[in-house]
């Protein structure tokens, strides 16, 4: 991680007392590990806590980070307890799935015994990104006495649609590989320096129950029970506590923020930037922003009582981008901070676009029916679904899709048009098949032709009237379609072209078809509505952003460097295309725990032109941890592969676990899975 631009706080205005390990114990007799910091005289004058929960491992997973952040909040009053969930870490027990009931209940006996505690003033708050922030809105709709506010960062209201598993009800390839994170994940072992003699008990206990999740969320293609637990839209109401959402726009997980500002009865704030999938005062693409100050005066006001201004200011306050070169990384995205006092903001107006033959038109003309029949192979510079900004993950130039692709350009715009919000696309269409899906991107095209994506959506067709109860479409029977693409805010150039370019695949991001799909667009009946913002008065009073801070980072020592590799291959003499990720984090040595870790993850996806049956997903991790002092050298190789027919998924997966070169472990797995209209 660059830490360059951001300023060390060494000195902060209450010492800082860190607990490096201690075990919260939960009423069925688990103790759930906890690394906490605090002023060193909390016990003489009790502070308010924050809770992170994570299953991430707070001894080596997320300590960098955690490094830069809680020290930080301690130093300035505050409690800051970081959790690993049962069955991660240090912890005891399984971890089964995400986002289970019984997470919920634990993270509330958790609470209950911080406010417990001689050192907490009876107030807490959580913070938390991505898993984290997910369980921060979902144990908020438990409603904890205690819990006063949050901060929820890159997460989502609704688990299913989106989320990184079945976006606008297509199967995400992220699906998969999120599957296999947590596959490898839930592999590792506890350190011995802090459980002891017992490490070997809890790590074969978490092997022989390391059932991949991928074969549960195969096994809910349709937004059934399964997703509707956790997702807090089935009822905003529950959150009574103060919300303040975060997200941005170079990442998955940024359509919540402005849903949630317009659903949540709580007093509740917003804040988008250009970021990828990391805490806003480290992230790329920049600017990078004081988020630890900023959130301070969230904190201050909620748990503290303080009068720091921070509600007075605007509900939403969002990173307005101005048209950029396709680049699939950004050290820092042009642009502009821009904020609307409430959302839905009556100062966003719709305006409406005809698509026209190769157009975007004020004015509809005569329909045509257009095909949209794109190779399977299109869709390979899309990047990440999920970008997290550091590496060049990001899309890149989207002249190739596009080309493949039926597209509309408006004329050049004589003057610069903003936009802030969903564009929705309103089309008019049919299908040869009765299982297919559209793709829609908004770009945003240069004088010279260069192509860059600004926002883009999918929709599968047989989820038409809603993701519970989908419908095969009958094949020449024409549509009325309402696809809404990921929010955004975007200032398009003068001299430059809006195009909407809508395919029938985007590979690798979705799975395909069942089949190869012609859809026959009509134009003139078919409309894109765009949120334009026209009314900047009040930008240029807004109060900037403090630099970024942090506390100490941690002491670590690089004992193998870190790589990254993305490799686009096609084979033109049998018209395959291949996809190759290969991340490496290198070996990290934690100079002050004697702990050593590192990771190297490898996605191969492949698909062959015509055949999207063809299509192939296969992940690779290696774990390894050592412990010199013990002689410990620990490595687990786990591999997933999914492939499908017509009528079928087919998932395999294995796991192996070794203590020096001897294999301790093994397990395999093969399952099908009827395809659900998917």
């Amino acid at each position: 991680m660059d830490t360059d631009d951001i300023k060390v706080v060494h000195e902060f205005p209450r010492d800082v007392r860190e607990i490096e390990n201690t075990f919260i114990p939960l009423a069925d007799g688990v103790q759930l590990a906890a690394r906490i910091w605090m002023p060193e005289d909390a016990l003489e004058r009790p502070v308010p806590a924050i809770l992170e929960f994570l299953p991430y491992r707070k001894r080596d997973g997320t300590s960098e980070r955690d490094a830069l952040t809680h020290p930080y909040y301690a130093g300035h009053g505050y409690a800051c307890v970081r959790v690993d969930m049962r069955g991660s870490g240090e912890s005891d027990g399984i971890l089964e799935d995400e986002y289970l009931k019984i997470e919920q209940d634990n993270a509330l006996e958790v609470l209950e015994w911080i406010t417990a505690q001689p050192w907490c003033s009876g107030n807490t708050g959580i913070i938390g990104i991505s898993w984290g922030g997910f369980n921060g809105l979902q144990i908020a709709a438990r409603r904890p006495p205690s819990l006063k506010a949050i901060v929820t960062i890159a997460s989502t209201d609704d688990r299913y649609s989106d989320d990184i598993h079945y976006m606008g009800g297509v199967m995400i390839n992220d699906n998969m590989s999120w599957g296999a994170t947590m596959f490898a994940f839930n592999s590792r072992p506890p350190d011995p320096a802090i459980v002891g003699d017992r490490w070997r008990e809890l790590w074969m206990s978490r092997l022989q129950a390391n059932d991949p999740w991928a074969l549960n969320w195969l096994e809910h293609q349709r937004r059934d029970a399964f997703w509707q637990h956790g997702s807090v839209c089935e009822q905003y109401e529950d959150i009574e506590c103060a919300v303040y959402a975060v997200g941005g726009w170079a990442d998955g997980y940024s359509n919540a923020v402005p849903r949630l500002l317009a659903n949540l009865k709580s007093p509740c704030k917003g804040l988008v930037g250009p970021w990828a999938h990391k805490y806003p005062h480290f992230a790329r693409p920049g600017p990078r922003i004081g988020f630890l100050q900023d959130t301070l005066r969230w904190w201050d006001h909620w748990l503290k009582g303080e009068s720091t201004g921070i509600m007075d200011e605007p509900q939403y306050r969002v990173w307005m981008q101005d048209s950029a070169e396709p680049l699939p990384y950004y050290a820092d995205r042009p642009g502009r901070w821009v904020a609307e006092n409430a959302w839905p903001s009556p100062r966003i107006k719709n305006r409406e676009w005809a698509l026209n033959p190769r157009a975007l038109s004020d004015a509809p003309q005569p329909a045509q029916s257009l095909l949209i029949q794109t190779p399977q192979h299109t869709g390979a510079h899309q990047g990440e679904w999920c970008a997290h900004g550091l590496d060049p993950d990001g899309p890149t130039d989207q002249r190739e899709d596009d080309g493949n692709s039926l597209v509309f350009d408006s004329e050049p715009l004589n003057t610069p048009l903003e936009i802030l919000g969903a564009p929705v696309l309103r089309l008019r269409l049919s299908s040869d098949k009765p299982n297919a899906f559209i793709v829609a991107r908004l770009n945003d095209v240069a004088p010279d032709g260069a192509s860059t994506r600004v926002t883009y959506g999918v929709l599968n067709l047989t989820h038409r009237n809603g993701h519970e109860h989908p419908e095969p479409l009958v094949p020449g029977e024409q549509y009325e379609i309402r696809l809404q693409l990921n929010d955004i805010a975007h200032a398009f150039s003068a001299g430059h072209r809006i195009r909407i370019s809508l395919s029938n695949t985007l590979w690798p991001l979705f799975w395909p078809s069942p089949e190869t799909v012609a859809l026959t667009l009509e134009s003139g009946s078919s409309h894109l509505s765009l949120p334009v913002r026209t009314d900047c008065s009040g930008d240029d009073d807004l109060t900037a952003f403090e630099s970024p801070e942090s506390a100490i980072p941690q002491s670590a020592e690089e004992l193998r460097p870190e790589s990254f590799l993305r490799e686009i291959e096609r084979d033109e003499a049998n018209g395959i295309t291949r996809l190759r990720i290969e991340s490496n984090t290198g070996m990290v040595g934690l100079t002050d725990l004697g702990w050593e870790h590192g990771s190297v993850s490898r996605q191969f996806y492949e698909i062959t032109d015509g055949e999207p049956n063809s299509n192939k997903e296969h992940l690779h991790w290696t774990m390894r941890f050592r412990r010199p002092d013990a002689a410990l050298d620990i490595r687990t190789e786990t591999r997933s592969t999914l492939q499908s027919t017509s009528t079928e998924f087919h998932f395999s997966a294995s796991l192996e676990a070794f203590e020096g070169e001897d294999r301790v472990y093994f397990s395999e797995w093969e399952r099908k899975f009827p395809r659900d209209l998917n």
